[in-house]
């Protein structure tokens, strides 16, 4: 149903190494790097994309002012994939907004894990399974 989708950073390098390796935690891995030279208002606008090899999925683009907060839940492979991201997350400089754990809220097996990353953007990892 998605093609993409885009998250926006006042700090991109900051974002960007935050992205590098909570993604890389996931199996995803940065697809694209590129700066908006096409934008008369913000022609060095920063760029860059996440996914599965050759995939641009998540867009995390750098912005003059603070966006609002989004949420985005990352779908991990495995529960030991939630804790890596999570772990990764925390050592990345993101803060701790629900720890990994069963959300039987959601349904018996929903496995999540939840940072805030430095612009305050609730990002999750996801597993649906039991293991």
């Amino acid at each position: 149903m998605i093609d993409h989708l885009s998250t926006y950073t006042v700090a991109f390098e900051k974002a960007q190494a935050f992205y590098d390796r909570t993604m890389a935690a996931l199996g995803y891995e940065r697809t694209a790097s590129l700066v908006a030279t096409w934008d008369a208002e913000f022609p060095n606008r920063r760029m860059c994309a996440y996914g599965p090899t050759g995939k641009r999925i998540v867009w995390l683009i750098e912005v003059k002012e603070k966006p609002s907060p989004r949420h985005v839940a990352f779908v991990a492979p495995s529960r030991k994939h939630v804790q890596a991201f999570f772990d990764t997350a925390l050592q990345a400089g993101g803060v701790d907004n629900g720890g990994p754990g069963v959300r039987e809220q959601y349904h018996p097996t929903y496995f999540g894990a939840f940072v805030l990353d430095p612009d305050g953007n609730n990002v999750e990892a996801v597993t649906h399974g039991k293991d």
